[in-house]
């Protein structure tokens, strides 16, 4: 199981808690399980927030020095470009 951590306040449209309330009452689970699975999804790799955090992720790689340089990579294409076209 996750480490949970401590609770945090949050105001919502009624509309979105409304459908939120009503998630949980029907499968079952709580609101915070609804709330941390929207959370999860919108974090997701493919998701806005996912995608926000990949970019912050190499932006940092790249202030560290942990990317490749350009022209390395643009050299490598054009020798399996190359590679490709005689074979």
């Amino acid at each position: 199981m996750a480490d949970l951590s401590g609770p945090i306040t949050l105001r919502l449209p009624q509309d979105i808690l409304d459908d939120i309330e009503k998630i949980a009452s029907s499968s079952e689970r709580t609101r915070s399980w609804v709330i941390v699975r929207a959370l999860k999804h919108y974090l997701a790799h493919d998701a806005e927030g996912g995608i926000c955090l990949s970019v912050l992720r190499g932006r940092e790689e790249a202030a560290a020095g942990e990317g490749e340089d350009m022209d390395d990579v643009i050299a490598e294409l054009d020798e399996i470009i190359r590679k490709g076209k005689a074979a």
